[in-house]
């Protein structure tokens, strides 16, 4: 399984959430979210009490404030998305510091954000604890089709191949002279994104043949079978639990 260097979201460390097994990891974080999704926006406090989860696993990662606060910027679009439907979404009217808000547009900018924001959260977390080559072979654990789990493996791999392609062929055009400054260059820059696909296909090719030399028959070996221990998937699985119990009192109160 390809794509062995660290990613820049990935954290060095040797917490006990970094030592876990990724596929339990995984599992973990999609069950945290799906507890978290199917919270009912009115329980505020239970949002709360999931930020305290994933503030205390972080903690246990020894994952700093800043580290994690800096990734979370990724979900800046939707934050701008919330805050229009308080002006766009119509209904119930309400005011606040003088300007007419849709009450129906705040709930669903609350529930945006909130949940919106502990599931980048958790991805996060998942992101610094974890190598990506952990997390293919995580996903092959779990019984992802094959053929996903090694596109997503190339192109983790061959992906900083074709940006290094892509600034070779920027530094070619502006030691020509060449610089956009308006549609008239867009021309130029088409054919460019023509030629970096076209090298783009004959890399696969090659690769592709060089597997088949070598015997490859549609499946990449497994080298490091990585099972886990009970202790291991408790330890994993309280993060969902305790949202579950969390969210379970959010239906009931």
């Amino acid at each position: 399984m390809g794509a062995g260097h660290a990613h820049k979201l990935y954290r060095h460390g040797h917490s006990p959430v970094h030592r876990l097994p990724a596929h339990c990891k995984l599992l973990a974080v999609l069950g945290f979210v799906l507890v978290v999704v199917s919270t009912p926006r009115e329980a505020v406090w239970a949002f709360g009490l999931y930020a305290v989860l994933l503030g205390t696993v972080a903690a246990v990662a020894r994952i700093p404030a800043g580290f994690l606060l800096k990734r979370l910027l990724i979900e800046i679009p939707f934050v701008a998305f919330a805050l229009l439907m308080p002006f766009v979404v119509p209904g119930e009217q309400t005011e606040v510091l003088g300007i007419s808000l849709s009450v129906p547009g705040l709930w669903g900018a609350w529930n945006i954000l909130a949940k919106g924001t502990l599931g980048v959260a958790a991805s996060v977390i998942l992101a610094s604890t974890t190598e990506l080559r952990s997390l293919l072979l995580g996903l092959q654990r779990l019984r992802l089709p094959s053929l996903l789990v090694q596109i997503a493996s190339f192109m983790i791999r061959y992906g900083d191949v074709i940006a290094d392609e892509m600034r070779r062929m920027s530094i070619a055009r502006r030691s020509r002279g060449f610089e956009a400054r308006g549609v008239r260059h867009w021309g130029v820059l088409a054919k460019s994104a023509g030629a970096l696909f076209i090298r783009s296909y004959e890399r696969g090719e090659r690769v592709h043949l060089a597997m088949v030399s070598r015997g490859y028959t549609g499946t990449m070996p497994v080298l490091h079978d990585v099972r886990a221990t009970r202790a291991q998937w408790s330890y994993a699985a309280a993060l969902p639990v305790t949202a579950l119990a969390v969210c379970l009192l959010g239906w009931t109160l």
